[in-house]
């Protein structure tokens, strides 16, 4: 419960449920807001790779995060979160990373190599909070992030656009991003990330609150965040 206060194609996906390390959970279907194209040139020419990817990704599950997702992060044996470097490519849906606006993640696992193609040694890396929370699901069975970051908005000096679509922006250094459980999120406000409708994590209560009063939405605490609030993100 609040504290205060796409995809152009048939594919479905079945539900199911997971259980992320103590915690078992419902898993809805994923299913992709349609894009949200804004007169951006990145996302203009690339705009049938996207839409190609939204449907993708429409395969996939998601399930509730809250308490489950990176509550290792607490372990002072945690790695700490690196630079997402221009032309890395989303560890779920493939899109460059720095290439489009909103909130971004990177998740640690003790074999990365696993699950990232090319046998790579690095954190998973994501285009948002939507892509990092739905990897870690798809991947619970076989692998346990020890560590999940996501954009903390109270530590960069962000921006968000007057088009009829606001867009947030993106921060990918090491010191914008905090474990997801240390954030409070804002959705179901008017600004829109990589993946549509945007979940904007803030560590300080306050700057979350002065969010909302610009740009609408409801705050949510880490706990509270379930698969009803990111389905109706993508509806």
């Amino acid at each position: 419960m609040p504290t205060d206060s796409g995809v152009e194609s048939g594919l479905s996906a079945a539900s199911l449920s997971v259980g992320f390390g103590d915690c078992t959970k419902s898993v809805i279907p994923l299913v992709s807001k349609p894009g949200n194209m804004v007169e951006h040139s990145v996302w203009e020419s690339d705009r049938l790779t996207r839409r190609t990817v939204l449907a993708g990704t429409a395969v996939g599950g998601i399930g509730v995060l809250a308490g489950c997702l990176g509550e290792e992060n607490g372990d002072t044996d945690a790695p700490d979160p690196i630079t997402i470097e221009d032309g890395q490519r989303c560890d779920h849906c493939t899109m460059a990373i720095t290439d489009y606006p909103g909130p971004v993640g990177q998740a640690f696992y003790d074999e990365p190599a696993e699950l990232l193609e090319g046998d790579e040694d690095r954190p998973a890396q994501f285009c948002s909070a939507l892509c990092t929370y739905t990897f870690s699901f798809e991947n619970e069975s076989t692998a346990e992030p020890i560590a999940v970051y996501l954009t903390d908005y109270s530590s960069v000096d962000y921006d968000v656009d007057d088009s009829d679509e606001p867009e947030i922006t993106s921060h990918e250094e090491a010191e914008a991003f905090a474990p997801a459980e240390d954030l409070l999120q804002v959705a179901d406000s008017e600004v829109y990330g990589a993946m549509g409708g945007a979940l904007v994590g803030f560590s300080d209560d306050d700057d979350a609150t002065t969010f909302v009063d610009a740009h609408g939405g409801e705050t949510y605490a880490h706990e509270d965040v379930d698969s009803e609030l990111i389905m109706s993100l993508m509806n």
